[in-house]
């Protein structure tokens, strides 16, 4: 598959590493815990314990995917508008 197929998709190229390290730099550990309910972000959370937990388990990694394209979404509103010219 190339780039070209996925222009849109903003998981495409992106590791599941840095998808958990962006959302952990976003929400915190405490909020995505609330957010998406695994223990692995509750319970003495780590990105090694987490990847372990995601790899293994495809609905948590799709929960996972699915907030990381809300931040991204959030992440663009949050951006300052250039006024009109």
């Amino acid at each position: 598959m190339t780039q070209r197929q996925h222009p849109n998709d903003p998981l495409h190229g992106v590791t599941l590493e840095t998808i958990l390290n962006r959302l952990v730099e976003y929400y915190g550990w405490e909020r995505m815990g609330a957010i998406v309910r695994i223990r692995c972000f509750t319970h003495d959370p780590s990105v090694k314990s987490s990847l372990t937990f995601l790899r293994k388990t495809p609905w948590a990694r799709a929960e996972v995917e699915a907030l990381y394209r809300q931040m991204l979404v959030s992440r663009e509103w949050d951006k300052p508008q250039s006024p009109p010219e």
